[in-house]
């Protein structure tokens, strides 16, 4: 089993968890582009430490793929100002639920692109994960006020998890042969030039309180970038689709700590089928590895 590469991953799915918490807190009051801007300004500073404890800055930067990167930055800048942009229109468990849609999109383009084998246990730890989510947030769905922004933010996050599922499978082909931090550091800074290149279309001046989880932002992001990106060095995109899914218990956590809200009798049921999805997935997946066609 490719335990350190679950590890990685379940450690970057509690960073990505706090930095979509804090973005939803500033989604009301600060433009899209300039949070992207902050989350990718600030994330190159784990990034660059990152680089200089490995001794690969500036060395590990160079690049044998310029092309391989440009796509995978393309993909995942239009990705996050989809993301952060159907925040403003779509209450959170209507965007988590959207969102889910990228592992599953994800497995496919494996087996398509990279000739990746996606056995029963992957396909049945992501289809039941995705069963689970939709256990929890069905309910809150069917009493939802359906009207025009309601559309618009589907339709953001649906572009969302289509182009994220795109940059992970460009990811996995990536970390074969490229330095885990170089991969997460042309993408923080080409959204970073994004982000800035929205500023004569209306920045807020923030306050100290904004200033300082626009930062934290970008410090989550970073750190969740490198573990997500050293995840994909050990094991398989199909394999760890299935622990994305545990950024829900993590959601609800949150709720618990910081917002006084228990969770409702659904989320006990759609928690019972991520957790079997992810041991399926952990234990009984083996040792069987796809076979990689696309370099």
């Amino acid at each position: 089993m490719d335990l350190k590469g679950i590890g990685l991953r379940i450690g970057a799915t509690a960073f990505f968890t706090l930095m979509v918490l804090f973005i939803k807190w500033l989604s009301d009051t600060v433009p899209v582009g300039q949070v992207v801007f902050f989350r990718s300004a600030f994330a190159l500073i784990p990034l660059v430490l990152f680089l200089v404890w490995t001794r690969d800055f500036p060395s590990g930067l160079k690049t044998n793929r310029p092309g391989s990167h440009v796509i995978r930055c393309v993909l995942g800048c239009l990705a996050m100002f989809a993301s952060f942009a159907s925040l403003k229109y779509l209450p959170l468990s209507h965007a988590s639920i959207i969102g889910y849609l990228a592992p599953v999109l994800a497995v496919v383009l494996a087996a398509i692109l990279l000739g990746e084998t996606v056995n029963g246990a992957r396909w049945f730890g992501v289809l039941f994960g995705f069963a689970g989510v939709l256990v929890l947030v069905l309910p809150t769905i069917a009493e939802a006020n359906v009207d025009t922004s309601y559309f618009l933010g589907v339709g953001l996050a649906l572009a969302m998890a289509i182009l994220t599922a795109g940059a992970k499978v460009q990811i996995r082909s990536l970390a074969l042969t490229e330095n885990a931090g170089a991969i997460a550091f042309y993408f923080a800074l080409t959204c970073t030039v994004a982000g800035l290149a929205t500023l004569p279309f209306g920045w807020t001046l923030p306050d100290w309180n904004q200033l300082g989880l626009l930062v934290c932002t970008g410090v989550a992001g970073g750190i969740a970038h490198i573990l997500m990106t050293l995840s994909y060095q050990y094991s398989e995109v199909s394999k760890l689709a299935a622990f994305e899914y545990l950024s829900l218990v993590f959601a609800v956590i949150a709720d618990v700590l910081f917002f006084d809200i228990l969770p409702k009798p659904a989320f006990y049921a759609a928690a019972a089928c991520i957790v079997l999805a992810t041991l399926v997935v952990a234990l009984k997946d083996g040792h069987h590895k796809g076979q990689t066609a696309f370099r």
